[in-house]
């Protein structure tokens, strides 16, 4: 028996999502959503990408060009540099749905999670809401410790951008008597867990901010530029 066309209806459908799954299938990748993250702090060449990611050259270009396929990155070429960024504000939102979905049903999030920061003696609760007021009224000093141009693009106010590989060589223009909050790119981001480890081993006491910029713009907190 031949099997009747598809309506209109259902055409529309099949091809509606097909698109959307274009989206969710560049998502399949831990790199694409690790570059995507990089990428949410800002413009980056594809050998900076690549340095950031531990990837190769090669496979940096091959996930930017999925990601770029789905609409959710365009680039730019100057010389012999191409440079990406996000293509749409919607994208880092996207990031952090993902993120939050996989933290709520996924009980692996939270296991690796403890593994690690267990590994490295940050097992300590946080009071992360008190945490975050403590650092919009300033009674901390607060560290940036992602690379200055991710500073520049954006940061929390008044932040002083210390990036991890400077950070041993300025922590004595850090006062000693004053609660130290680092943070970087987010709760996965491991910057900010080597800063405080080497703040709290030179006898500063020393807290990791969960947040990063998409997580503190999120939650209606402002940002400042470099510019301001």
């Amino acid at each position: 028996m031949t099997r009747p066309a598809p309506s209109s209806g259902r055409r529309f459908k099949n091809a509606i999502y097909g698109q959307f799954a274009r989206v969710a299938k560049a998502l399949a990748s831990p790199h694409r959503i690790e570059l995507l993250e990089l990428l949410s702090q800002g413009p980056r060449t594809v050998e900076a990408l690549g340095g950031l990611a531990d990837m190769t050259l090669a496979n940096t270009s091959a996930h930017l060009q999925v990601l770029r396929g789905a609409g959710l990155v365009e680039s730019t070429k100057e010389g012999l540099f191409v440079t990406y960024r996000i293509a749409d504000p919607s994208v880092p939102d996207l990031l952090l749905s993902v993120r939050r979905v996989a933290e709520r049903r996924l009980a692996e999030v939270e296991r690796i999670t403890r593994e690690f920061l267990a590994g490295n003696a940050q097992l300590e609760a946080v009071d992360e809401v008190a945490l975050r007021r403590r650092v919009r009224t300033g009674e901390v000093t607060v560290l940036d410790v992602r690379p200055p141009e991710e500073f520049a693009s954006g940061h929390i106010p008044g932040a002083l951008s210390v990036p991890l590989p400077e950070l041993a060589r300025r922590l004595s223009t850090l006062p000693k008597r004053r609660e130290v909050v680092a943070y970087c790119r987010g709760p996965y981001c491991v910057l900010a867990v080597e800063a405080v480890k080497q703040l709290r081993l030179k006898g500063f006491k020393a807290v990791r901010l969960e947040d990063g910029v998409l997580d503190w713009a999120a939650q209606g907190f402002p940002l400042e530029t470099a510019t301001g």
